[in-house]
């Protein structure tokens, strides 16, 4: 065989190869939205922004339907501690603070959710984002149990029906079971003051009606 016989038997062999197939974009869609708002999160703390004007689709629109199991083995006052759903945020002003152990900025404004938990009608809420049970126990029982309720949010999946950016959050909710009100990042106790407390206050005040 010439040669040329043999570079063009070559040749037949390699476009005989079948085509590469491109890589499924869609698969990674998800990631590359979470992506995007991790990094526009980053950039408005990075560059001094206020995390506040981080737009949320969510203000004034009823709470995500969810249905949230309790941390195991978690008790108060020895009576188990119980989750939550949507129906409990019916019939009374609320405070749902998304949380886990593992955050060291929900350890520095946990003392302003003790102060949260004796607010008089305010019902005080947790998420336990990503925990284990274990672990959430242990800091509770360290650091003091200030919620009412608390949903165990393992997979994180009512986070993000939530819209949370990330752990530490804050929401106000009215006896409507409306979302009025988010926090992002964790409460100092000059934005508690200054910021946070009128909003519920706010809140608080349209809830009980105007004074007769």
């Amino acid at each position: 065989m010439s040669a040329s016989e043999t570079e063009a038997g070559g040749n037949r062999t390699a476009d005989s190869k079948p085509p590469k197939r491109g890589f499924p974009v869609l698969v990674l869609l998800p990631l590359i939205v979470f992506a995007g708002l991790a990094m526009l999160f980053l950039f408005q703390l990075t560059l001094g922004g206020d995390p506040q004007k981080i737009p949320s689709a969510l203000i004034n629109k009823p709470a995500p339907e969810f249905s949230l199991g309790p941390v195991e083995g978690l008790t108060k006052d020895n009576v188990p501690v119980p989750g939550f759903s949507r129906d409990d945020l019916m019939g009374n002003v609320s405070v749902v603070n998304v949380f886990a152990s593992w955050c060291g900025p929900c350890r520095q404004e946990h003392p302003l959710m003790e102060e949260l938990g004796k607010m008089d009608g305010v019902q005080l809420i947790g998420i336990n984002y990503k925990d284990k049970p274990e672990n959430a126990r242990r800091f509770l029982g360290s650091l003091g149990n200030p919620y009412d309720l608390i949903g165990a949010d393992d997979a994180g999946r009512a986070a993000i029906e939530w819209g949370v950016y990330g752990v530490p959050e804050t929401f106000v909710i009215d006896d409507n079971g409306m979302i009025r009100y988010k926090f992002i990042g964790p409460l100092s106790p000059s934005s508690f003051t200054e910021v946070f407390l009128p909003e519920l206050n706010r809140v608080m005040e349209e809830a009980s009606g105007p004074a007769e």
